[in-house]
C-alpha cells in the first residue's frame, strides 16, 4: 500500500510579495484622475490591454487632420530626484517631472504631444502612494495637453528595497513633415531666446544631494536664507516646468513663415551640451552671461561644494530651462507672446559663425 502524501497549504502570490488586490485598488483610485486627461481622440477606457488614439479626427468641434504626419516618440525618467521625494514623503509632484522630461524634449522638433504611457516599479503596492504618484502624472498631462493613455504598475519586492520606486514615461507626438524644426535653417544673426527654469528641474540630483545633504549637512527641512523661505527639500522637489502650451502657441502663430529655427530643452549637460545639438556645423551661440540672474539654488550648490563654474554649467540648467532660436526680426514679438503665456524669457545671445563650444561674453 502506497503511503498517502501529506499536502501543505497552497502558497499564494501575495505571500511572495505581490498583492493583486492592491493593484486593483490602484486602478479604482486613479480611474477618475486618468479621465481628466482624456481628449476627444482617445478611444476606449482604462483597463484594456492597450490604449487607442485616433490620429485624424473629423468631428466639427475637435477637427484635427494631417496631410503628411510624422510620429515623434520620447522616453525619459526623473532620475534620482525620486530619492528626495521618497525621503520627503511627498510623491504627488514627481509624476509632473516624468511627463515634463518627455514632452519638453518632444516639442523641440515642433511636435504636438498626443499621449503618454507610464511605467511605475515598486517594492510594494501601497494604493494611496501609487495614486499620489499618478496624480502628478495626470497633472503633467493636463499641463501639456496630452492624454494619459495607459500604464503599468509593477510590484517587484525582490528587485526594489522597501519604500523604493522608479517611474518612467513614454510619449508619442505628431508633427506635419513640412513643419519639422531641426535646426537646419539656423543662420548667423539669429537670436537665442531663453525661457526660465523653475530650479533644478530633473537633472544633476546626484551632485546636488551630495553637496547639500552630505557635504553641507543640510536637512531636507532646513531653510537656508538663500532659498527665500523654502526648505532644501521643497526647493529640490520643485516640479520641472512644462513649456508645451507656451511653445506651441508661438508655433501656431507662425504657420507660414519659418520664424522658429531650432529649440533645445536644457537638461543634463546644461547649455554647453544641449544647445550645440540643434546648431548646423559652423555655427555657435555667443551667450551674454549678464543677461540673467542665476537662481539662488545654483549659487548655494556652487558655494557649498565648492563646485566650479564650468562644472556647474555642464551639470545644471543654471536657470535656463528651454531655448528657442528665432529670426531676429521676430524675437521681440515672440518674447511678448511667451510672456503673455506666463513665461519669463529674455535674449540669451546670438548665433555666430564658429564651431565647437559655445562662446561666452
Amino acid at each position: 500500500m502506497v503511503p498517502e502524501e501529506k499536502t501543505s497549504p497552497s502558497i499564494t502570490y501575495k505571500q511572495t510579495g505581490v498583492d493583486i488586490e492592491a493593484g486593483q485598488k490602484v486602478v479604482d483610485l486613479i480611474r477618475p484622475m486618468v479621465k481628466r486627461t482624456r481628449t476627444a481622440r482617445v478611444m476606449g477606457g482604462l483597463g484594456g490591454f492597450a490604449g487607442m488614439f485616433r490620429l485624424d479626427f473629423n468631428e466639427k468641434l475637435f477637427k484635427q487632420n494631417y496631410r503628411d504626419p510624422v510620429l515623434v516618440a520620447c522616453t525619459d525618467s526623473v532620475g534620482t530626484k525620486m530619492l528626495v521625494a521618497i525621503r520627503m514623503k511627498k510623491l504627488d509632484t514627481i509624476g509632473i517631472d516624468c511627463v515634463a522630461m518627455n514632452v519638453n524634449d518632444m516639442i523641440c522638433c515642433g511636435s504636438e504631444p498626443l499621449f503618454l504611457v507610464d511605467y511605475l516599479a515598486v517594492n510594494k503596492v501601497v494604493p494611496t502612494q501609487v495614486a499620489d504618484i499618478i496624480r502628478g502624472v495626470t497633472e503633467g498631462c493636463i499641463q501639456s495637453g496630452c492624454a494619459l493613455l495607459g500604464g503599468e504598475t509593477c510590484e517587484m519586492p525582490d528587485v526594489y528595497r522597501p519604500g523604493d520606486f522608479d517611474i518612467a514615461g513614454f510619449a508619442l507626438g505628431v508633427v506635419e513633415r513640412k513643419r519639422i524644426i531641426d535646426g537646419s535653417g539656423v543662420e548667423s544673426g539669429d537670436v537665442a531666446i531663453a525661457l526660465a527654469s523653475d530650479g533644478l528641474h530633473s537633472n544633476g540630483y546626484g551632485l546636488a544631494r551630495r553637496v547639500l545633504l552630505d557635504i553641507a549637512g543640510y536637512k531636507l527641512t532646513e531653510r537656508p536664507a538663500e532659498l527665500d523661505g523654502r526648505s532644501v527639500g521643497e526647493e529640490l522637489l520643485r516640479p520641472t516646468r512644462i513649456y508645451v502650451k507656451s511653445v506651441l502657441d508661438v508655433l501656431k502663430q507662425y504657420k507660414v513663415k519659418r520664424v522658429v529655427k531650432a529649440m533645445a530643452h536644457i537638461t543634463g549637460g546644461g547649455l554647453p551640451d544641449n544647445l550645440p545639438r540643434v546648431l548646423p556645423p559652423g555655427l555657435t551661440v555667443r551667450i551674454k552671461r549678464s543677461s540673467w540672474q542665476v537662481p539662488p539654488i545654483f549659487k548655494l550648490i556652487a558655494r557649498k561644494g565648492p563646485v566650479d563654474q564650468i562644472e556647474m554649467s555642464r551639470v545644471f540648467n543654471m536657470g535656463v530651462g528651454f531655448v528657442m532660436i528665432v529670426a531676429p526680426d521676430f524675437a521681440r514679438s515672440i518674447m511678448n507672446r511667451l510672456r503673455r503665456s506666463g513665461e519669463r524669457c529674455w535674449v540669451l545671445g546670438k548665433v555666430r559663425r564658429g564651431g565647437g563650444e559655445l562662446l561666452w561674453s
